[in-house]
């Protein structure tokens, strides 16, 4: 895959990885097989978020999981061929002994060992997370709005403390980024069940110079609001109405609200969000605390100093300077002549500094007290912006955002995936193949009998992988070393590594776990076995002649999506571990 040639230096990538409760059929056992390694188009699901920050030329990068699952990653850096495939350096394991899988993410970045590791501005992602849109892209925008040009500074490279001047706002303080992308209209990709958020932006103002063609610029939006919508339906049914504070009204002329977008939970922060996530102990989310008050401290008065912001923006009550205090009183100032001519820069260059701070004193000496006392309590919160992804349309095809943490997305974007012309196919085209495309859409064409069929345009059959005579395989993800016995029919399939199908099966839109069975019979015999939308866990037999709709079939259930726990996929419990 084609990656970025330089890294962008200091900047780190935080990856959260958890085991993933609402994919429970395949993770009940984290010590083993972790969510980050359930195969999405039969590569672990954490090589997306990888080679997504390797392409971006982000190389420091940190994988936090509970400790009962750092065995397993750090074997599978070591062994999966995917995974050590990807560029140097390798992703560092960090497993707290503190964190398990119920910690809220807000609580994660407060331990002593996440505290240490951030040294510098940083991006936090979700293991499960699949981004055709470029990171480069959203990365240089952050730069540009709120880096200053001066890319990723502020914070701690090798080993020494860096100029928070020297980028960004005159403070040294940046805002953050986060991604917002539409639930519907991606083809392909069911949305049943899916979880929204809702969300209240306004425009930034307009650039001076128009933005180039195909800057990521005009979907930027700074965020007001953000909170999951299922809270935003419970506020409504308790009150009758959606209340909206005068405070948002008066600061914000125009809002917009969305409530059919979903956060990606890509955010990148500037180094002194870790001190704000420090001093605020009850933030228990990422997603819902740290984004949410953060977004509600620009506009709702008072909030920033309740928040501790104040220390953390002005290192300690710092007194404003005759520049901040000139900018503070322009609106009740404005009527009085000033003599601009004598501030300039050319006049600065003809006289001695010490005449061109008597005329900044001079000016500050007139500034009314009440602008005084406005610029000294006056606290301006970097904002926390929003890229919102604009829907799919016929001239704008919509880039693959996806949170894949459901089965039904688990398979919906394993079988989109699987529709991507291989490597091999783009060269003898011409064309550029995509981040996402394998080299070839079946490894080994002379392990397929004769007589079977599978459908190279919309399939993906792995190394290793037997199918014997008469099967037919429309639409499938087969991974590596699976069986697939005579006479069996598959559609819309996800098989997970070494998965077993006996003789005349048939299985519409299932999901099979690694190493499990399905029996089969022979062609003669009355009982058939057909699974229609059913999941079947790892290790798991199903026996001959069961026919089932929309069931799971494990040994070991675990606990349901309501009751809490680790689960990077359910905004419901919005404090798991996965909940970046």
């Amino acid at each position: 895959m084609p990656h970025a040639a330089l890294p962008y230096a200091g900047f780190q990538a935080f990856i959260l990885c958890g085991p993933g409760l609402s994919l429970n059929t395949f993770t009940s056992n984290p010590k083993e097989f972790p969510k980050a390694l359930i195969p999405i188009a039969n590569r672990p699901m954490v090589w997306y978020p990888l080679d997504w920050c390797y392409r971006m030329g982000v190389t420091d990068i940190t994988l936090i999981t509970p400790a009962e699952s750092a065995a397993p990653l750090e074997t599978a850096l070591a062994q999966n061929p995917h995974l050590t495939g990807l560029p140097a350096p390798r992703p560092e394991v960090l497993a707290p002994k503190s964190l398990t899988q119920t910690t809220g993410t807000g609580e994660i970045f407060r331990l002593p060992e996440i505290q240490k590791a951030i040294t510098s501005d940083f991006v936090v992602l979700p293991c499960d997370l699949i981004c055709e849109l470029d990171g480069a892209a959203l990365l240089q925008s952050w730069m540009i709005l709120e880096g200053g040009l001066g890319g990723a500074t502020g914070g701690i490279v090798d080993g020494m403390a860096v100029n928070p001047s020297s980028g960004g706002e005159k403070s040294g303080r940046r805002g953050g980024l986060g991604v917002w992308y539409p639930t519907k209209g991606l083809e392909g990709v069911s949305t049943k069940g899916e979880e929204t958020d809702f969300i209240a932006t306004t425009p930034l103002p307009p650039s001076a110079v128009p933005p180039p063609e195909g800057s990521l610029r005009p979907d930027v939006e700074k965020l007001v609001l953000s909170i999951p919508t299922s809270t935003m339906k419970d506020i409504t049914e308790e009150q009758k109405s959606f209340p909206v504070r005068h405070g948002l009204l008066k600061r914000h002329g125009r809002i917009k609200m969305k409530t059919s977008h979903r956060d990606a939970h890509i955010y990148f922060f500037p180094y002194w969000i870790k001190e704000m996530m420090k001093k605020n102990e009850t933030f228990d989310s990422v997603a819902e605390d740290v984004l949410g008050w953060w977004a509600k401290a620009g506009w709702q008065d008072g909030l920033a100093d309740k928040l501790g912001l104040r220390d953390v923006l002005e290192d300690g009550h710092a007194t404003p300077d005759a520049e901040d205090m000139m900018m503070a009183s322009s609106m009740n100032f404005g009527e009085e002549e000033v003599d601009l001519a004598s501030m300039s820069s050319t006049s600065v260059r003809r006289k001695s500094a010490s005449t061109s701070m008597q005329n900044l004193d001079a000016f500050a000496s007139r500034v009314p007290e009440s602008a005084r006392l406005e610029a000294e309590t006056a606290l301006t919160v970097p904002p926390i912006l929003a890229y919102v992804q604009p829907a799919q349309s016929e001239t704008q095809p919509q880039s693959l955002i996806r949170r894949v943490d459901t089965s039904a997305l688990l398979l919906a974007i394993s079988l989109r995936l699987a529709k991507l012309p291989s490597i091999n196919e783009a060269s003898s085209t011409g064309a550029s193949p995509s981040a996402f495309a394998h080299q070839a859409k079946v490894a080994h064409p002379d392990m397929i009998e004769k007589q079977s069929r599978v459908t190279e345009t919309d399939s993906l059959v792995a190394e290793n992988v037997t199918i014997q005579s008469r099967v037919n395989i429309k639409e499938c993800v087969i991974g590596v070393g699976c069986t697939i016995g005579s006479g069996s029919r598959l559609t819309r399939c996800l098989l997970m590594e070494g998965a077993v199908v006996g003789e005349n099966v048939t299985l519409t839109g299932c999901i099979l776990g690694r190493r499990c069975k399905v029996e089969g019979s022979g062609s003669k015999d009355d009982d058939k076995t057909r699974l229609t939308d059913c999941e079947v866990q790892g290790g798991f037999v199903v026996e001959w002649g069961t026919e089932a709709k929309n069931e799971k079939f494990m040994v070991f259930e675990g606990l349901s999506d309501d009751e809490g726990g680790m689960d990077m996929g359910t905004d419901e419990d919005d404090a798991g571990f996965d909940d970046a």
